[in-house]
């Protein structure tokens, strides 16, 4: 399986389960790896026959900015959903960051990755 990466998609969210990160919000990081035969693609340099990332990138933000959830769990989820919606995209792995996560230590970053495939 061929692989296209997205990294470092931004976006600021309003995702969390204390009320301040619903109200203020925070930016949000995403990377994906999406896996599919980019071979019909490059064979026929035909943009319809793979993924078009600046789609995906755009909808994956959407997701981001849109409906708060309590936990970056279940924004990986929604955003893995996404982007299997596209019919080339066979599996894909996301990672969410959340790099101003309420933790009460020193840290650089939290991350939840996920890997999910049509069933």
């Amino acid at each position: 399986m061929d692989r296209v990466a997205l990294r470092g998609l931004k976006a600021r969210g309003h995702h969390g389960v204390f009320p301040k990160e619903r109200e203020e919000g925070q930016p949000f990081i995403v990377d994906l790896v999406l896996g599919l035969d980019i071979r019909p693609a490059a064979a026929d340099d035909d943009l319809t026959k793979t993924v078009h990332y600046g789609i995906v990138a755009e909808e994956v933000v959407a997701v981001v900015q849109g409906e708060p959830v309590n936990l970056i769990e279940t924004l990986a989820e929604h955003i893995a959903q996404v982007c299997l919606k596209h019919d080339v995209v066979r599996e894909v792995e996301v990672c969410v960051h959340k790099p101003d996560a309420p933790i009460t230590v020193p840290f650089d970053d939290v991350t939840v990755t996920i890997t999910r495939s049509r069933v």
